[in-house]
């Protein structure tokens, strides 16, 4: 039987999972720490705007170029069950980290990066929002690129090109929404440490979310067709 997986509801609840990335808040977190340190409330604000806003872009325009390949290829069966199969072990690699938080290969932020991102943070301008939005969602691709994949994947085999993106705006739009939330309560006066030990409290249960997912949607691109 061919199924299609493709809904509001589906597309709003697989970013809701991918967006509950430890990666992104921490680079934000750490952004908006820095910036109540030295400057205006209201560069915080635009500056950690600008920040949001380079991770939308890189990541939309990121899935429309993923997108326009696989309708142009046709992606068939093959493909699709290859993809699922990366998934699955994504998943589990993500899932071990809820156990064993990063204890040998971990999806996340490569360490060697992280220097550069510092760099930038440090930098507190808007120019420099612009290049770390684009580094920390290049570098955090990692932690969030599995899910991507799979809904890009659905999007490429079950609708027209229109609706494609249509869907890929949404994605994103509810992939940056828990970052502007977190902008906001930043900016409105809750100490950026607090919900850093919030973040980091929780970042083994946030992986716990997105492992499962990631198991659940490759099991399904593997044996079920749409």
């Amino acid at each position: 039987m061919t199924l299609s997986f493709i809904s509001i509801p589906t597309i709003v609840g697989a970013a809701a999972i991918d967006s509950i990335n430890p990666c992104a808040f921490a680079v934000l977190i750490f952004l908006v720490s820095y910036l109540s340190a030295i400057g205006s409330s209201k560069r915080v604000l635009r500056v950690g705007l600008v920040y949001v806003g380079t991770v939308f872009a890189v990541y939309f325009l990121a899935g429309l170029g993923v997108l326009h390949v696989f309708t142009t290829l046709k992606i068939g069966s093959l493909i699709k069950e290859i993809a699922g199969a990366i998934l699955i072990i994504l998943g589990l690699l993500t899932v071990k980290d809820f156990f064993w938080y990063g204890k040998g290969f971990t999806l996340a932020i490569p360490e060697s990066k992280k220097p550069l991102l510092e760099k930038y943070i440090r930098r507190a301008s808007v120019p420099g929002a612009i290049v770390l939005g684009f580094l920390a969602t290049a570098f955090g691709m990692p932690c969030t690129g599995g899910i991507y994949l799979g809904v890009l994947c659905l999007l490429a085999q079950s609708c027209s090109r229109l609706n494609g993106i249509l869907y890929l705006l949404l994605y994103n739009f509810v992939f940056v929404l828990p970052l502007l939330i977190i902008l906001i309560v930043l900016h409105s006066g809750l100490g950026s440490d607090k919900l850093e030990a919030w973040r980091t409290a929780n970042r083994r249960w946030m992986k716990l979310v997105s492992g499962l997912f990631l198991l659940g949607l490759g099991v399904v691109m593997i044996l079920v067709k749409f």
